[in-house]
């Protein structure tokens, strides 16, 4: 909240504000009431920018920390592919079932407050995890990290929204966003060089060191929250709010898009590391790590998902998409492993830019509570990565690396037949437009 008003002038408030600008005086704000928000250039952006880019790292490189070491961990504790990968969707699990209620504790607490609360948890139980004695404790710790992890995604967006000038926005999210690719792709690589090293629970204490640092910089950096008007959400409003959304056909054909795209990435990468390590290719924990670079290139494809659409409309770049990451998924047969690396990178892209168009386009679809309408895709998107993780480590168990592909295509014919399905019923809503405007 601002300051309360002193009698000062205008120019000696505007100066004692740290948060202040030359346009964010009271006189400004009269005018424009988003003049007091933070932009670039002003004091407190730089700041908060840096807050959000170490959040969103921390998260992304706790969440998937176990992802790249996961054939370490069933070697070590003696368990199954399909077991040992319910310690990443067991995460992701966590998350989504937690999103949605967190994103309505925020408005009652604060984004700051729960930004601040979510990931001090998650960080210390980062510490705890490489001590986990069983595949039980592990999963059950990787739940509770996922739960409190949740309340990141559930708060961030609000929070720039609340204190961030409308034309800075986009850049705004666009570090934070940078924040969870770059903090995902370093996790991966980073346990796993640690891992060969010195074991997967050295490589997950890394990781957790790494978080805490991360929560360290975000609290002492993040600034106050000075446009947050707390307001208490009950269940029964949050239940019409969600069900409201539930029943537009647009919006559950995004988050089912979502979801199926999310299928086929989290199967993938959940897997990918167990057929490196294995026969032809034999690579060691390191180089397995690294192949996770690949996800700079999502980095890219996210940021031209916006120009594709621009050329050929949301429904084409869905698929060309699917298109991407289904001749991805084909090049993962090969037994050369530039034919693997070829795929990965499709496959990124692809999903990438599917995930890209369809979070875009829920907001735009969403008539009203557009914050819930994100975090249900928010849960929808990581069930699905919980779902393609568990089963394409079950089908990779089954039938092999075949099994884990086949998986990936029956998602992208999934997703190509609801934008197909999209795309007839809109062709046919502009038939009908033309007839009635020729009557």
């Amino acid at each position: 909240m601002p300051p309360a008003d002193t009698g000062a002038s205008v120019t000696t408030r505007a100066v004692a504000s740290p948060l202040s600008s030359p346009d964010s005086s009271p006189v400004a704000a009269a005018v424009d009431p988003d003049a007091a928000k933070l932009h670039p250039g002003g004091p407190g952006y730089r700041r908060m920018s840096f807050a959000l880019f170490a959040a969103g790292l921390a998260t992304f490189a706790l969440l998937y920390s176990t992802q790249a070491l996961l054939p370490a961990i069933s070697a070590s504790l003696h368990v199954s592919p399909d077991q040992a990968s319910w310690t990443v969707s067991g995460a992701t699990f966590g998350l989504a079932v937690a999103v949605i209620p967190l994103s309505a504790v925020s408005e009652r607490f604060g984004r700051r407050t729960m930004m601040t609360a979510s990931l001090t948890v998650a960080a210390l139980l980062a510490l705890l995890v490489p001590f986990a004695p069983s595949l039980g404790w592990l999963i059950a710790l990787r739940v509770a990290q996922g739960v409190a992890l949740a309340g990141l995604p559930a708060s961030a967006m609000a929070f720039l929204a609340e204190e961030v000038r409308p034309r800075a926005l986009v850049g705004a999210i666009g570090l934070f966003v940078a924040g969870n690719s770059i903090g995902g792709m370093s996790g991966r690589i980073v346990t796993g060089w640690v891992a060969q090293a010195w074991g997967w629970r050295a490589a997950l204490a890394a990781v957790g060191l790494m978080a805490v640092v991360c929560a360290v910089v975000f609290r002492v950096l993040v600034p106050r929250a000075r446009h947050f008007a707390p307001r208490a959400v009950g269940p029964r409003a949050l239940a019409r709010t969600l069900g409201s959304h539930l029943a537009d056909p647009l919006l559950r054909r995004l988050y089912g898009i979502g979801a199926l795209f999310m299928t086929v990435f989290g199967a993938v990468y959940t897997v990918i590391g167990y057929r490196l390590v294995s026969e032809p290719f034999n690579l060691p924990q390191g180089i397995v790590g690294s192949i996770f670079l690949v996800y700079l290139v999502g980095t890219v494809s996210s940021a031209a998902a916006g120009k594709l659409v621009g050329r050929t409309g949301r429904r084409g770049a869905l698929y060309l998409a699917v298109g991407t990451t289904t001749t991805g998924l084909l090049l993962t047969l090969s037994d050369a492993v530039t034919g693997v690396l070829a795929g990965l990178i499709l496959i990124t892209a692809g999903f990438f830019a599917g995930h890209a168009v369809a979070s875009s386009s829920v907001s735009r679809a969403a008539k009203s509570a557009r914050a819930q309408a994100s975090a249900l895709y928010q849960c929808t998107y990581y069930a699905g990565s919980s779902i393609g993780g568990a089963l394409g480590a079950v089908a990779f168990h089954a039938a092999g690396w075949d099994g884990t592909v086949v998986l990936g295509l029956l998602a992208m014919v999934a997703a190509a037949s609801i934008t197909l399905y999209a795309t007839r019923k809109a062709l046919t809503e502009q038939r009908l437009l033309r007839l009635r405007k020729a009557a």
